[in-house]
């Protein structure tokens, strides 16, 4: 019996480490990117019941499983508030030390508002560099601007 999203989570996982799996692959099973698929796999987004069945076939996963897939998660992945992951203290790190002036920078052009993290993109790929290849993330959200009332 499963009481909870987050097990469904580390059975993915597990299932992707014994049977070799990329997230792109996953991705082009569901026909989605590979950013929003490995999102929703890691538990942060719902998938419909087609997208789960699918999933669930990939990683051999249980029909109680497959029902999780399409429950509304709580959103927030992270265990602590500052990161401790390496990785992921960078991505802290630069939103503590970039985090003004991509606000400042976003208002000037924009106005007042926020960039939607629901009506979002993300790419990320690989860029070759002859002094090291470089990480490249573009991130994307639509600009809602505060209203007057």
């Amino acid at each position: 019996m499963i009481s909870n999203r987050e097990e469904v989570t580390q059975l993915i996982l597990s299932a992707k480490v014994r049977k070799g799996i990329k997230w792109g692959s996953v991705a082009e099973t569901i026909g989605l990117s590979k950013e929003w698929t490995t999102a929703a796999c890691l538990g942060q987004m719902t998938f419909d019941k087609e997208q789960a069945e699918k999933v669930g076939e990939l990683f051999e996963l249980s029909d109680e499983a497959i029902a999780w897939l399409q429950v509304t998660p709580y959103k927030g992945s992270l265990p602590t508030a500052v990161p401790t992951d390496p990785l992921l203290y960078r991505w802290y790190e630069i939103v503590s030390v970039y985090g003004s002036t991509i606000k400042e920078l976003i208002h000037e052009e924009f106005g007042d508002g926020i960039m939607s993290a629901i009506d979002f993109s993300m790419d990320i790929e690989r860029e070759e560099d002859p002094k090291g290849d470089r990480v490249n993330v573009v991130l994307s959200g639509k600009f809602l601007p505060y209203k007057t009332y």
